[in-house]
C-alpha cells in the first residue's frame, strides 16, 4: 500500500495530500493509501473519484482487499457491502463509509484531506 504520509510535500497547506495521477486511477478500480495513521479508500466510478476511511467498520478488515463491482464494494471478511457513490451501507443499511474530502489537481494528481468522525455519545 502506498505511503504518503512522510514525504517532505505530503501535506499542503489546506489540509490536502497528494495520493495518486487521476490518469492512473481506471473507472472500477479502488486503491488504499496510508495517510498518517490513515488508511485511506479511493475509488473511481462513473467516472467519479471519491475517497473513503479504507477499514470496514464492522471488523476492521481493510476495505481494498474487497470486491468492487457495478459500484458495490464487498468487504471480503464478512460480506459488508457499501455503495460508493455515496458510501451508504447496502447490506446493512444502518452504517456507512466516512466520506474524505477529493479534489483534482491542475496537474491531475487526486488529493484528499481527511475528515474525522464525531464521536458517538456515550450511553450511560
Amino acid at each position: 500500500m502506498p505511503d504518503s504520509g512522510d514525504g517532505p510535500d505530503a501535506h499542503a497547506d489546506d489540509g490536502y495530500v497528494e495520493l495518486i495521477e487521476a490518469d492512473a486511477l481506471w473507472d472500477g478500480e479502488m486503491e488504499s493509501f496510508d495517510v498518517g495513521d490513515d488508511e485511506v479508500l479511493v475509488v473511481k466510478v462513473d467516472g467519479q473519484i471519491r475517497a473513503y476511511d479504507g477499514i470496514c467498520p464492522h471488523q476492521s478488515q481493510s476495505l481494498v482487499e474487497g470486491d468492487l463491482e457495478g459500484g458495490i464494494l464487498t468487504c471480503r471478511a464478512h460480506e459488508w457491502q457499501f455503495d460508493v457513490r455515496t458510501g451508504q451501507g447496502v447490506n446493512p443499511t444502518d452504517t456507512c463509509l466516512l466520506r474524505h474530502d477529493v479534489r483534482v489537481s491542475s496537474d491531475g494528481m487526486v488529493q484528499v484531506r481527511l475528515r474525522r468522525r464525531s464521536p458517538r455519545p456515550v450511553q450511560v
